[in-house]
């Protein structure tokens, strides 16, 4: 059973980082309001795909929830019911919770699609906290790192519901980003957890505490990150030119270009002490390695005027930079009493 635990919070952990991808997707082509309501998308299980779907039909069913416009507005069905010939209000409750009452149906599915793989991955990391109830007489801590990940998809998935009502406010998606982590580091829990390794490699204080500075810094760039992306969004709001979007950027931006420096060299500092005691700790290369891809495209970002999928790719190297930190962090911190094999 520890077995199939082990394989289904690997499953748990990429369909996490692909919807990393397809929140990033989302941000970066402005689809954050692709869908005015939640958990549907203008009423529908299946969205719209053209403006014709979302105007009034006389003599037509119209399910409680269901969108149409009129005069640049979204009104929604208060109830079930069948229209007559023509158009009655009453029976409609106008858009009040947010200003966004436009109709894009390539922002609309590119939203939706980012739901859809929410809603697949919640299946693999459901069956994981059934398999983990099973293993909870001698494993408990797999049991509630599993019962977290489950809390931490239902906070995303309300939050996501948050974020749409409050019109994407930016400190409630700098918490969904928060919320996506927490996930990942449960996940990467109960990876470790389950098949833990003994290591003949005993780090000094220095090291260990360096480790956690590492990630509590990766941490604070990832959230310097949030807002100045939050600038960037509000300069493509008033200027389409995305040459200038960081012609005059904020302080945030300054803060997060030189905290990279310092997250290079600290990293950099784990990696030769680790070579130079011959460990064979191959994450910490591959910390390297996204680092150094990481920088390359914050540059390209920068000096290319912001290429398409360049902002997905910087966002999932963050995450993924997260992601290796904190497992060679359980590594370094942990003590296995024994070994278990697949």
């Amino acid at each position: 059973m520890q077995k199939h635990f082990h394989k289904l919070a690997k499953i748990s952990i990429v369909c996490v980082y692909l919807i990393i991808i397809a929140g990033a997707v989302v941000r970066m082509t402005g689809s954050g309001m692709g869908c005015p309501d939640w958990p549907k998308c203008f009423g529908y299980y299946i969205p719209p795909t053209e403006i014709s779907d979302i105007q009034f039909k006389p003599n037509h069913s119209y399910k409680e929830g269901h969108v149409i416009q009129v005069n640049d507005l979204f009104y929604f069905a208060n109830k079930d019911f069948t229209t007559g010939d023509s158009l009655n209000l009453k029976n409609w409750q106008k858009n009040t919770k947010h200003e966004y009452n436009s109709f894009n149906p390539t922002h609309t599915w590119i939203e939706f699609i980012n739901r859809l793989f929410t809603a697949v991955a919640g299946i693999p990391i459901l069956i994981l906290f059934i398999v983990s109830v099973f293993l909870w007489k001698d494993k408990k801590y797999l049991t509630i790192a599993a019962f977290l990940v489950i809390l931490g998809m239902g906070f995303e998935a309300w939050l996501g519901k948050t974020v749409v009502d409050s019109n994407l406010l930016p400190y409630k998606i700098s918490i969904h980003m928060a919320g996506s982590f927490f996930i990942i580091a449960m996940l990467l829990y109960c990876i470790y957890k389950s098949k833990e390794i003994k290591s003949s490699f005993k780090p000094v204080s220095l090291f260990k505490n360096v480790l956690i500075f590492s990630l509590l810094l990766t941490l604070i760039q990832v959230y310097i990150g949030t807002q100045v992306r939050q600038f960037v969004d509000e300069q493509a709001m008033v200027n389409s030119n995305a040459a200038l979007w960081l012609e005059n950027p904020n302080l945030a931006f300054y803060i997060h270009r030189t905290l990279s420096i310092l997250v290079f060299i600290v990293n950099a500092w784990l990696f030769i002490q680790l070579k130079k005691q011959r460990v064979p700790y191959k994450l910490l290369n591959y910390i390297m390695i996204v680092l150094g891809l990481e920088i390359i495209t914050g540059i390209v970002i920068y000096y290319f005027n912001f290429p398409f999928t360049t902002q997905p790719l910087h966002l999932l190297l963050a995450a993924v930079l997260f992601g290796l930190q904190f497992y060679i962090m359980l590594q370094v911190m942990s003590k296995p009493k024994s070994q278990t094999t697949n």
